[in-house]
């Protein structure tokens, strides 16, 4: 956004140095209606697409904010369904575990 009023400032100069260069230049036909018409409609212009690009460029923020979320919450549940794994795991290893033979008859 920062780009865009930069431009539009540099544009806005442009301008003014165009209408300066004219021949029969003064600053008090700036202000005549058909100038002033010009100058308001050239500022109406420029807002309605800065706004048009300002909504279009949150959009896009908002949208990849939205994913950085999920995402975010998509590895906190992996990691939540990791442990869980790792836990039943665990216990699986524990109840498939022979009990120890604690007095041996069979050795030869």
């Amino acid at each position: 956004m920062k780009n865009l009023t930069f431009i539009g400032v540099l544009l806005l100069g442009l301008a003014f140095l165009l209408y300066y260069m004219l021949p029969q230049f003064s600053f008090v036909k700036l202000f005549e209606p058909l100038n002033l018409m010009g100058i308001l409609a050239g500022i109406g212009i420029g807002l309605i697409i800065g706004g048009i690009v300002g909504y279009v460029s949150k959009g896009s923020a908002l949208r990849e904010e939205q994913k950085r979320k999920e995402l975010k919450q998509l590895r906190k549940e992996k990691e939540e369904l990791e442990k869980q794994a790792a836990e039943l795991a665990k216990q699986q290893a524990l109840q498939n575990t022979p009990p120890e033979n604690k007095n041996p008859q069979n050795y030869y």
